[in-house]
């Protein structure tokens, strides 16, 4: 039993060692990483979110719909982080891609959102500074397909 489950090992570790395997699971584990942190966050200081949000949305049509949109954002944080590092497992275990992809495409949909509410709120740097994970995302996207 033991030999059969250090050949089991063996195979994963071989596995690894491919530059497009290892890359798909850094990537997923980035983005899981990224969206559980950012969304737990939210969750956890929600007043302190919801307070700065509200003053950064004050001149912009979306001031009324901060509490909805942060609850939305949240929710899709929370399941891109938990897709994606699903998503790690199920790759390292199997070499099953396709629950990474879905964290890779919320994670991307997660960022549009944030990219929209940052250019709404005429935050342009804070917009720009969205643009290298939206990249990442893409580049998750087409490794995983």
């Amino acid at each position: 039993m033991l030999d059969s489950l250090f050949s089991i090992f063996t195979i994963k570790t071989v596995a690894l060692l491919n530059p497009i395997t290892s890359s798909q699971i850094l990537v997923s584990l980035f983005l899981a990483i990224l969206f559980i942190q950012s969304g737990v966050d939210k969750v956890i200081d929600w007043k302190g979110n919801l307070s700065w949000l509200k003053s950064h949305f004050e001149k912009s049509p979306l001031k009324k719909q901060v509490p909805l949109l942060l609850g939305i954002i949240t929710l899709f944080e929370i399941t891109a982080g938990i897709t994606s590092g699903l998503g790690t497992v199920f790759i390292l275990l199997s070499g099953e891609k396709d629950i990474a992809l879905l964290g890779a495409q919320l994670s991307a949909l997660s960022i549009l959102m944030l990219f929209f509410g940052q250019r709404v709120a005429k935050d342009y740097p804070g917009a720009a500074s969205l643009v290298p994970y939206f990249i990442l995302c893409l580049v998750a996207i087409f490794l995983l397909k």
